[in-house]
């Protein structure tokens, strides 16, 4: 099944960043996007995300074009079944890590997975206030965050940048697993292109042109 399709995507900012971007996004199927800082990336994952218009081209999530649905489909959509995972954090800073995740367990109407927490190494944090946690915590509890509302589409923009090498590698892994469990579909953006070639396609943003590289 098709989960996502991006037509003929263009953006400008002060300048053009990119034109004519088309790709597929299938069940259990992961895409990685690469590219140069300031290509582009993280602007066309916000647009597949629902987050960004674009200036051109039109993006599709089940096979309903995003422009066409009224408010209240779309926050249904993005409640429901998007999952975005980003660099900075957004956890809820008043809170401990626990209620941070109960919060999108009763949100999405889903239970807080115990065993993932084990597996993301944060399952001693679960009492201590977010902001009393390292960065590498903070993005791990994030991801639980993401996965407990088990969304059909997850957008992942430089999500291990705050990991060690063993601890990313172990993420990623829990990401892959997830999309073939869930019949869920993965776009991530990254430097580390040995991760990117852990994806089943991988894209590059060069010269205003997405590229297919694998």
């Amino acid at each position: 099944m098709n989960l996502l399709s991006a037509k003929k995507l263009s953006h400008t900012f002060d300048y053009e960043l990119f034109s004519d971007v088309s790709l597929d996004l299938q069940e259990a199927e992961s895409i990685a996007i690469i590219g140069i800082s300031g290509s582009g990336k993280s602007t066309l994952l916000n647009i597949l995300s629902t987050l960004l218009k674009p200036d051109e081209g039109s993006v599709s999530i089940f096979g309903e074009d995003v422009s066409s649905m009224n408010k209240k489909r779309l926050s249904q959509i993005k409640r429901d079944d998007l999952g975005l995972v980003f660099q900075s954090h957004y956890l809820f800073k008043g809170f401990t890590s626990l209620e941070n995740l109960e919060v999108a367990a009763i949100l999405s109407n889903q239970s807080v997975d115990v065993e993932l927490l084990k597996r993301l190494k944060i399952d001693g944090t679960v009492e201590q206030k977010v902001t009393e946690l390292s960065g590498g915590q903070q993005q791990r509890v994030s991801i639980a965050r993401v996965l407990t509302k088990q969304p059909r589409i997850l957008f992942v923009d430089e999500p291990t940048g705050n990991l060690d090498k063993i601890t990313a590698n172990e993420v990623m892994d829990i990401f892959f697993e997830y999309i073939q469990k869930h019949k869920a579909g993965m776009i991530l953006v990254t430097h580390d292109e040995e991760l990117a070639h852990r994806c089943h396609k991988v894209y590059k943003l060069i010269n205003k042109e997405l590229v297919k590289v694998n």
